[in-house]
């Protein structure tokens, strides 16, 4: 039975320390009660103490990692609902599947694009995470074959979909060394796979219609000694997925059942299916085929909820070049915020217009929001002009502000008294019109 916060602070060293991040014991002892911090950012609990924690510091959701050669993805250990409460950790894996009934090129054939396929967004190079090979042909040689097939032509995680032990056996075997997933175990094969997973240290994913279907084979599997299970709580509509999920994750969270406390693998046969798997609350995600069209907007959506909010993505502070800029070429600042960043970027790089990209360090923020938060400012932009040694690059020393700040013109111009100073538009996408008329 999981324990109070009161029964947990009897139980750490109550030095009030603070190095957990917390001004006392107590309200650290409160937030892991919450499973909203781990016993391991206390560093003078005792041993003994951490036996006797080991429950109330385990996360409500297990952390499920498969691992190949030189990949791994991982899902699991949320400790929240809603992301703006503190944040999501772990991305769900997207795995496109492939039969054992198709030749081993044509299973190349298939994996190879998928394999390579990539795709920048805002600085961030977005992937497919690995592959669920199907065992559909009913021999366990060619199972075994369409793994190995698979296994040559990438390096990524692998989820082997085999519905008897045997089968599943001959395909684990391919891969030595690694940790896939094996799927699935029900209510009439769970003994032999939870067995096949255990001999090949494999995770383990339990299929079941109804919630307590799923609460049983997994408590079952445990007593087994297989730890790490994926549950496909079985649905036949996106409404019906759609609340076994968030069920799911609140009896994981909100009432720390642990028999559900771990992720969830879905296989949607639409794109909406997939999109809200993605946000609702899936572990581990299997398409029934790649295509990039349809992959792409997926990885986004996928990319753009599993960013912290309070994290904005950040491009790297410095001196760009676009379009082969030479030393007449103006001077563009802009701050960090990768969206910010790629806007300009585009814009300019698109018109074919060369420029020098001066990027600020605003703390990831936008604009108008650095610099109302004062992280934004002459002297910002004055000390990153300095720091980058553009004024070696240039021979015209022009330098051009967003916009929206118009109102700072005058302190860069103190700053920088050697440098010619313009006010740019405020949208983006007026730059290359503004850079024709104002600076050509």
């Amino acid at each position: 039975m999981a324990l109070s916060g009161i029964q947990i602070y009897k139980l750490l060293p109550q030095t009030n320390c603070k190095e957990c991040g917390f001004p006392t014991c107590l309200a650290f002892a409160m937030k892991l009660a919450a499973k909203q911090v781990e016993l391991a950012s206390c560093p003078y609990v005792s041993e003994e103490s951490k036996a006797q924690l080991a429950e109330s510091s385990a996360p409500p959701i297990r952390l499920v990692t498969l691992k190949s050669d030189s990949q791994e993805v991982k899902a699991g250990n949320e400790v929240v609902l809603f992301r703006h409460e503190k944040t999501f950790y772990n991305k769900p894996g997207v795995f496109v599947k492939i039969s054992d009934t198709l030749s081993a090129d044509q299973i190349k054939a298939l994996v190879g694009p998928a394999d390579i396929y990539k795709v920048n967004y805002v600085g961030i190079e977005l992937t497919l995470d690995g592959f669920a090979v199907s065992a559909e042909s009913g021999s366990p040689g060619a199972f075994a074959g369409a793994v190995q097939a698979v296994r040559s032509a990438t390096k990524r995680p692998l989820i082997l979909m085999a519905g008897d032990a045997a089968t599943a056996a001959a395909g684990l075997g391919v891969l030595s060394g690694e940790t896939a997933m094996l799927y699935a175990a029900d209510s009439a094969n769970w003994e032999a796979m939870a067995e096949a997973a255990k001999a090949h240290k494999a995770a383990l994913a339990v299929k079941g219609a109804s919630l307590d279907e799923l609460a049983d084979l997994t408590e079952k599997i445990k007593a087994k000694g297989v730890e790490d299970l994926v549950l496909d709580p079985v649905s036949d509509t996106l409404s019906t997925g759609l609340i076994f999920e968030i069920q799911i994750r609140r009896l994981a969270l909100k009432k720390n059942f642990r028999s559900v406390g771990f992720p969830t693998i879905v296989f949607p046969k639409t794109t909406a299916g997939a999109a809200q798997a993605i946000t609702k609350y899936a572990g581990f995600v299997v398409l029934e085929s790649f295509a990039p069209e349809l992959i792409y907007p997926l990885l986004v959506l996928r990319q753009n909820i599993y960013t912290d909010p309070q994290k904005p993505i950040q491009v790297q502070p410095g001196i760009y070049e676009i379009n082969n800029p030479g030393p007449e070429a103006p001077v563009l600042v802009t701050t960090n915020f990768s969206i910010t960043y790629f806007s300009v970027a585009n814009e300019v790089e698109s018109s074919g217009l060369p420029a020098w990209l001066l990027v600020t360090d605003a703390e990831g923020m936008s604009v108008l929001t650095a610099w109302a938060a004062g992280k934004f400012d002459s002297e910002r932009i004055a000390k990153s002009v300095k720091a980058f040694n553009i004024a070696d690059k240039v021979t015209r020393k022009r330098i051009v502000l967003p916009g929206h700040v118009a109102v700072l013109s005058g302190e860069v111009e103190a700053e920088l008294p050697d440098w010619e100073v313009r006010v740019g538009p405020r949208e983006a996408v007026d730059i290359p019109k503004f850079y024709k008329s104002a600076l050509g």
